[in-house]
């Protein structure tokens, strides 16, 4: 058994936790994952998409983005 550390959120409702990104920028992200290393945030269990939220937050702090 694994020890998990990151909430998973579906895409759908990541504006419920964070205002940032918007879902349009999420998915525009998702789409183009392979191209901007956003597959190592992406989790997808059947259908579903989701974002592991930890990995978010430090693919981010890699792109040069701050918190606020």
């Amino acid at each position: 058994m694994s020890n998990q550390t990151s909430r998973l959120i579906p895409v759908s409702r990541w504006a419920d936790f964070h205002p940032w990104p918007p879902i349009g920028g999420l998915r525009h992200l998702i789409f183009n994952a392979h191209s901007n290393g956003f597959d190592a945030v992406v989790r997808r269990i059947g259908r579903r998409v989701l974002i592991d939220e930890a990995a978010f937050f430090a693919w981010a702090d890699r792109q040069g983005a701050r918190r606020a």
